[in-house]
């Protein structure tokens, strides 16, 4: 996921990540310029790190997993350990990405994947979203794209979209949903591309129905418009849908999609489509500044993802709704006034949990749920996005391997007995 809020603050979903090198200085020292006040402040963020940190290393058990909790030791160690048994570690690395390396093999693997002839590795997905639409614009003479105000390219890209490629967004719909195919073909001006968001993450990680989809994807196409997927989470869509990868990325003439958001990788994405189309996607990937000299233990760590993580998604959706009933049920049994698990039956593996209380004193309650009793229930909260509902905090929810071994009566009593560390943090 991307761990920044540009354009707009936590949005309906958002989450910004922990992060040691966030311009924290060491204790103790300030920066050029800092006032003593400011610097204080710096102290006592770094400190509140380091306590996190701690207490969600030092958990037995964790509802939602965190990579940011691995030290580079050990990331590398498991980089290796889960290496993908048919890739030859005595290979040479790649340069430049050339096709006969592990880029090239990531990259084919991914096409086979998703059904498509071809697939060009990218270092973020943002890039490989901006090349994808400045292509499609030069293809079909029209720079104007249709998306959703909640997609990662306007909360998240600092509208790079316009600022770098000369592309402007119109909106069929401001709901917190994807468009319909009737709002689709009733866009009072022609548009180059639909941009479809799958699952909707700012919205609660929100997906239409396969009829809606297929619907939505056929009303572009009457109008003449190219369909782009931003699928950084497709891969946990199928369940959803009851359709292959193949099936769903057919829909689109062209599917991005992300190595570390559900498969656990370094960093890095996909664009994938026709052969055709990827040769000139690679050609911006270069002007872009994309082409980099090394790339393979992002390579590495994607194809290990595609080898353990995704086979597990199904398993992982399924349990996430157990997990997600579950938390509503032990909300509602510890007496809390108001909340929301949203959707209450999750799309993917992954929802959101809204609480009526400041982040800061959930974020609180949930080191000390760690401390003193081991569990760590959830991650980072935030307050929602400008003109949301004042004086409730949301947070993301992440359904994977650390979850499998929740029972829903142990999801219960770890939200009562978070609510009951709430109570105390605020007293």
């Amino acid at each position: 996921m991307e761990h920044t809020r540009h354009k707009k603050e936590a949005g309906a979903g958002g989450t910004s990540a922990d992060s040691a090198g966030s311009g924290i200085t060491n204790p103790g020292t300030s920066a050029p310029g800092v006032t003593s006040d400011a610097a204080g402040e710096e102290e006592t963020a770094s400190a509140g790190l380091a306590r996190r940190l701690a207490a969600f290393r030092g958990a037995e058990r964790m509802l939602t997993g965190n990579a940011f909790l691995e030290t580079v030791r050990e990331r590398l160690d498991r980089l290796v350990a889960e290496a993908p048994a048919g890739y030859d570690l005595d290979s040479r690395p790649d340069f430049y990405g050339d096709e006969d390396s592990i880029v090239g093999e990531l990259e084919r693997r991914t096409a086979d994947a998703l059904g498509t002839e071809a697939a060009a590795f990218f270092p973020s997905g943002t890039m490989a979203q901006q090349v994808a639409l400045r292509c499609w614009a030069g293809r079909t003479g029209n720079a104007t794209v249709a998306g959703h105000p909640l997609s990662h390219l306007e909360m998240h890209e600092r509208d790079a979209y316009a600022v770098v490629s000369g592309l402007r967004m119109v909106h069929p719909t401001d709901a917190p949903r994807l468009p319909a195919a009737a709002e689709v073909a009733s866009l009072a001006e022609p548009f180059g591309a639909l941009a479809l968001e799958l699952p909707l993450r700012d919205a609660g990680f929100v997906l239409p129905s396969w009829d809606e989809l297929t619907a939505v994807v056929a009303a572009a196409r009457e109008r003449d418009a190219v369909v782009h997927f931003d699928g950084a989470r497709l891969w946990e869509c199928g369940p959803h849908f009851g359709r292959t990868l193949p099936e769903i990325a057919a829909l689109a003439d062209s599917v991005y999609v992300s190595f570390y958001k559900t498969l656990g990788g370094i960093s890095g994405a996909a664009l994938a489509g026709s052969e055709d189309f990827i040769e000139e996607a690679r050609t911006w990937r270069h002007r872009y500044g994309g082409r980099l000299f090394q790339q393979w233990p992002a390579a590495l760590a994607a194809l290990t993802g595609l080898d353990h993580e995704l086979p597990r998604l199904p398993e992982y959706v399924a349990q996430a709704k157990v997990v997600a009933r579950a938390l509503g049920e032990g909300l509602d049994g510890a007496g809390v006034p108001w909340f929301r698990v949203h959707p209450k039956v999750p799309h993917t593996h992954q929802f959101q949990v809204w609480l009526p209380h400041p982040p800061a004193l959930l974020d609180e309650a949930v080191v000390r749920q760690a401390e003193k009793t081991g569990t760590a229930l959830f991650q980072r909260w935030f307050e929602p996005a400008p003109g949301g509902p004042p004086g409730v905090a949301l947070t993301e929810v992440t359904v994977a391997a650390s979850a499998l071994g929740w029972t829903a009566g142990e999801v219960r009593a770890a939200v009562r007995e978070f609510v009951g560390f709430v109570g105390r943090a605020g007293g």
